[in-house]
């Protein structure tokens, strides 16, 4: 029978009640900051505290060998960075948490396909009819899972190739992948399926199922492996939305508190412009990559982590002293990001005091570097014909001279339609 979920708390409650039923041992969330040698700057999937019972490298210490987690991930570099999307997009977030069920070298395509698709209709009550499935080109066993088992129609499962195939490296475990697609209707968009690049607001992906079963060697070729593993990621933010009926995340949830946040500190209003909105999204979502990171560790530098920390918050300060905010605002919505979020995650109330000190030295730094580098940039870009370029000399003066960060050089020039001469 299905549950009548809707928030964050109530999907992270039902997620790990039915998978502990599946006899899943439930996983709590790891550090932002991956331990394992092959990682990548920030955790940015569920399966990233698994790899070493992936790779065989420890035993897994789970019996039956499977486990569900909620993960709490950053991408915002590397191979996976959604950082330039944030805002302009309704569906992409610099911080946010992946529902994950794991099987090591137990159960494999069938039950992975069959308990999404129960997990999906029967306990969170979403209409299968608005639901498709992707699968790899090369992955006949999942189609017919699909359609068979399932009865999802062929009609409504797709063959992609690329983008259904998962790899750890150039070389090391990969497998092909199953995505799961919610059509929010023909007024989001063209028919035609996740497949149609035309139709990417109406098709919203929100489950991936990873079947590691093959081994590819430096060389390229690919053996079986010994023992095939499941590794699974949802968007717990995209299923909230899915599940309010909204496309936007922005609107649903713990993101839409803490946009309000944003609205009531810049006096601006969703919907009133697509500046603005850009603005509001774009500062409620680093608010919370900002606050978990510096939660977890991280401090705001020139390099490495600490240079992509300082990157998020002074984005969300430029985006906010462009729309005329005079106050400082990085400590007052971490602030709210820790009223909103401290019951699941306690250690951004343990922090707070570390946090609000580091993002309001940050947020007074980076001000009296704006104000100054602001008014010069202001005033080469009034003498530019429209849509005219910017020489990449003033860009780099601006930078050397008054530690104005090329990247604002280039986003605001971009936004105000002009280019920058990179020669």
């Amino acid at each position: 029978m299905a549950q009548n979920v809707t928030t964050a708390a109530e999907l992270r409650k039902t997620w790990e009640d039915y998978w502990a039923g599946k006899g899943h041992t439930l996983v709590a969330s790891s550090s932002l900051i991956p331990t394992h040698p092959s990682a990548p700057m920030f955790t940015n999937s569920g399966m990233m505290q698994f790899v070493p019972y992936f790779l065989g490298e420890e035993k897994t210490p789970y019996s039956p060998p499977r486990a569900a987690s909620i993960q709490k991930c950053v991408r915002a570099g590397g191979k996976h960075n959604d950082l330039d999307a944030i805002g302009r997009s309704l569906r992409h977030l610099s911080y946010f948490e992946m529902l994950g069920n794991f099987s090591f070298g137990d159960y494999f395509k069938r039950e992975g396909i069959v308990w999404a698709w129960e997990f999906v209709t029967e306990v969170l009550g979403i209409d299968g009819s608005r639901i498709w499935a992707t699968v790899h080109t090369s992955d006949d066993e999942a189609e017919e899972i699909w359609h068979k088992e399932v009865g999802l129609p062929r009609e409504r499962i797709q063959r992609l190739d690329k983008d259904n195939f998962w790899e750890m490296g150039e070389s090391g475990p990969c497998g092909p992948s199953s995505e799961l697609f919610y059509d929010f209707g023909p007024e989001h968009g063209p028919d035609g399926g996740p497949s149609n690049p035309a139709a990417e607001n109406r098709f919203i992906e929100f489950w991936n199922l990873v079947f590691m079963q093959y081994f590819r060697d430096a060389s390229g070729n690919l053996t079986p492996l010994p023992n095939k593993h499941v590794d699974t990621g949802a968007g717990l933010e995209r299923i909230v939305g899915l599940l309010q009926g909204s496309p936007s995340l922005f609107t649903c949830d713990t993101l839409a508190r803490l946009v309000a946040e944003v609205e009531t500190i810049t006096g601006r209003r969703l919907g009133a412009s697509e500046q603005d909105d850009v603005a509001l999204r774009l500062i409620a979502d680093h608010s919370r990559a900002m606050t978990f990171l510096i939660a977890d560790g991280v401090v705001p530098s020139n390099e490495d982590r600490g240079y992509v920390l300082r990157r998020i918050i002074r984005r969300a300060i430029r985006f906010a002293y462009l729309l005329g905010v005079q106050t400082h605002i990085a400590p007052r919505m971490a602030d709210r990001v820790i009223e909103v979020m401290c019951d699941r995650y306690p250690e951004v109330r343990e922090h707070r005091d570390l946090i609000v000190r580091m993002l309001d030295r940050e947020e007074g730094q980076f001000r009296r570097t704006l104000e100054t580098g602001l008014s010069i940039l202001e005033a080469e870009l009034a003498d530019l014909p429209q849509g005219g370029t910017l020489s990449g000399e003033t860009a780099f003066t601006l930078h050397d001279t008054y530690g104005f960060p090329l990247e604002v050089t280039f986003e605001i020039v971009g936004d105000r339609g002009f280019d920058v001469d990179t020669a």
